[in-house]
């Protein structure tokens, strides 16, 4: 029978809460983990239907740059990797082509030396002082909500500058997926916290949090069989990755409360981001864009909605997602609305009959990350006068309660399955007494 006393409880099966499970408990420590879900893997979810042999990404799907931690962790999982090459086109004035060179990306770069020398602002502001070009504007606009699933109204321009060298450091222009399923991630780490002794409980939704140095009882809203009444654990230490939307919402009640924590979360914001992926008989685009795009990777249409789509290239998988990240996908309606809205832009930008692709398609996938309990949003990103808070939610309260998760990641990585990995891994070494 499993003891419900234990050294480490560590709330959530995510990414960052695995990393730490699997340190933890391969060093020695004795580690539960509680997860809300039926699954593990957090924002990781990853579909293997019934006669595709392909995996269908609803959450993480690409590896960006050459993250060596997350590189080491993927081949110890047998993930094999593709890298993802091939041409961006674009649809303008009513023609698909070779995406033109844009100074939309030129704008990034600039963000490091106009914010030291003017501080921080929001995106759109910079852009109102800059002044460049509409079209660029515009690109580097879409760019920004798209990427980070934010708010340009809101982001703030000195977390845009980290994160754009921090994306240089790891060659973030190169990317990849897992050939398989990201899923394989999850379930490796999760082998390595049960060899090693540790335990995963699942459908384990934690309700209350009640701390004091050295001590921590947590309740969860199921059931103990034993006695009928909510299950209770407890241990010295604890790490949440409850991601940001969960904090911000209160949804877990702490006794006493984590003001210093809780503050610093409730100035940043999680993303809105909508993913729908469909699944078509055959890949029909192919037949129907121009000799230098047939190795099409992204598809942008800057005045449409969705804006941005890719397929699986360099694979001919008859799929295509279709992304809107940012304000927009606050507004694109009921996922039928969305799915209608995105085969009747597909038949525009591909010169086919109005609802001709109706028939095309063999299935469509989605899940709402903004309505989802568990989640209550995308990833996380810093509003302008935030870039310190997610450093802020590294710092232990009294050495019992580590957070952990995407948005407390101080790399400049925000919103990255690495970027998740680093805080977990960084949040064990402090429950270890390590250097963080």
């Amino acid at each position: 029978m499993l003891s419900r006393e234990t050294d480490i409880l560590i709330i959530g099966a995510g990414i960052a809460g695995l990393a730490a499970a699997a340190e933890l408990a391969s060093s020695g420590r004795r580690v539960i983990v509680l997860e809300a879900r039926d699954r593990i893997g957090g924002r990781i979810l990853t579909l293997h239907p019934d006669g595709t042999d392909f995996p269908i990404e609803l959450g993480a799907e690409f590896v960006h740059g050459r993250p060596p931690e997350l590189l080491r962790l993927l081949q110890d999982a047998n993930a094999p990797l593709q890298s993802i090459g091939g041409t961006d086109a674009c649809f303008r004035d009513g023609t698909l082509s070779a995406c033109p060179e844009s100074k939309a990306f030129e704008l990034l770069d600039e963000l490091a030396d106009f914010a030291h020398l003017q501080g921080d602002m929001t995106f759109d502001d910079f852009l109102a002082e800059r002044r460049p070009d509409p079209e660029a504007a515009e690109k580097a606009r879409s760019f920004v909500e798209g990427f980070n699933a934010a708010d340009a109204r809101e982001i703030g321009i000195i977390a845009l500058a980290r994160q754009q060298q921090a994306e240089e450091e790891i060659d973030g222009d190169q990317s990849a997926r897992s050939i398989h399923g990201y899923d394989l991630l999850p379930q490796h780490l999760a082998r390595r916290v049960e060899q090693a002794g540790g335990s995963i409980l699942l459908r384990s939704p934690v309700a209350s949090i009640k701390w004091k140095l050295g001590s921590v009882t947590v309740q969860t809203a199921s059931t103990d069989p034993s006695s009928d009444r909510p299950a209770s654990f407890s241990a010295s230490k604890a790490i949440l990755t409850l991601p940001l939307g969960v904090l911000k919402a209160r949804s877990v009640v702490f006794q006493p409360e984590p003001s210093r924590i809780l503050m610093a979360a409730d100035l940043m914001q999680p993303g809105s981001a909508r993913r729908l992926v469909l699944l078509f008989r055959t890949a029909f685009w192919k037949a129907k864009v121009p000799p230098e795009i047939e190795d099409m990777r992204f598809l942008f249409a800057h005045a449409m909605t969705p804006a941005t789509y890719w397929t699986q290239h360099p694979s001919d998988t008859p799929m295509l997602v279709a992304w809107v990240g940012g304000p927009k996908a606050d507004a694109m309606g009921t996922p039928d609305q969305f799915l209608a809205q995105t085969l009747r832009g597909l038949e525009r930008i591909f010169s086919l009959a109005p609802h001709s692709l109706d028939a095309e398609l063999r299935n469509w996938y989605m899940h709402d990350w903004q309505s989802d309990p568990y989640t209550l949003g995308a990833y996380s990103y810093a509003p302008i006068g935030a870039f310190d808070c997610s450093e802020a939610m590294t710092l232990p309260l009294s050495k019992t309660l580590f957070f952990a998760g995407e948005h407390t990641d101080i790399t400049g990585h925000w919103g990255t399955v690495h970027g998740a990995l680093r805080s977990g891994l960084r949040a064990a070494r402090q429950v270890m007494g390590k250097s963080s």
